[in-house]
């Protein structure tokens, strides 16, 4: 699946960053109430990949945390590290 890791990376956050850069455009440049509504609703797509990626960042921490208390819980049985194989 490695092959299609920029596809996901660029619909997770290309895709997201043009819809907010055309929502800050169109509240900026547009004019009338239909042009800002649009753009404050385009912003708000951003907000929902900021969420998107602070929830991701937390869940990886977490991830990371595990590996480390393995590592722990192998450091105490063993008496040493455990090596990248191990883990």
């Amino acid at each position: 699946m490695p092959e299609r890791e920029p596809l996901v990376a660029a619909v997770r956050y290309l895709l997201p960053a043009a819809i907010a850069v055309a929502g800050i455009l169109l509240m900026a440049l547009g004019s009338g109430a239909a042009a800002v509504g649009a753009g404050v609703t385009f912003f708000g797509v951003a907000l929902v990949v900021i969420a998107n990626a602070l929830i991701r960042l937390g869940i990886q921490s977490n991830k990371d945390r595990e590996r480390e208390e393995r590592a722990r819980r192998f450091f105490d049985r063993r008496g040493r590290w455990p090596t990248r194989a191990e883990r």
